[in-house]
């Protein structure tokens, strides 16, 4: 493994360069979350960028930003890959993303912690209103909707809730 020294830039939006084929869908209800979320908290997760200026990692971002008016964006540009490790860098970035699930009962704790007027958490389709504490029993799915094949074929998820829609079980 080769240790880098990142250091974040700001750079003006127009020298960034999408990269052409990037695999990852940035649907327009995504585009409008992180445009939300850098409105709320600030554009905090750098794009990370070729020396050449392509974007390897951050598509989403930089949309959001564009449409945002943003003049620059914090950027981390990472040197001395060839073009095949950093196809397999934005693959694997965007896959370690989708990989994971909630701690369902943290989350309803944390979700707790947060004063909705000051936060609008449902525009991330968080519901902080209802207690996310489901068990699901082999005999018995609580509530808990299963999926039908068909209905969720490209959905990696097993269950929903039905309070919030959280899917959950992979």
């Amino acid at each position: 493994m080769q240790e880098r020294d990142l250091q974040i830039k700001n750079i003006k939006i127009e020298k960034i360069k999408p990269y052409e084929n990037n695999a990852k869908i940035h649907t327009e209800k995504q585009i409008n979350q992180i445009m939300e979320s850098i409105k709320d908290f600030g554009f905090n997760d750098p794009l990370g960028i070729d020396e050449h200026g392509v974007i390897i990692e951050g598509h989403g971002r930089y949309e959001a930003a564009k449409r945002l008016g943003m003049q620059t964006v914090p950027v981390i540009i990472i040197k001395g890959l060839t073009e095949q490790q950093k196809i397999a860098y934005a693959l694997v970035h965007n896959k370690l993303t989708m990989d994971t699930d909630f701690d369902l009962e943290i989350l309803s704790e944390e979700l707790k912690k947060i004063d909705t007027d000051d936060f609008d958490f449902s525009v991330f389709d968080f519901d902080v209103d209802y207690n996310i504490n489901i068990d699901i029993d082999e005999n018995e799915n609580n509530g808990v909707k299963e999926y039908e094949t068909e209905e969720f074929a490209n959905d990696k998820f097993k269950y929903q809730c039905p309070k919030c829609g959280f899917r959950f079980g992979a």
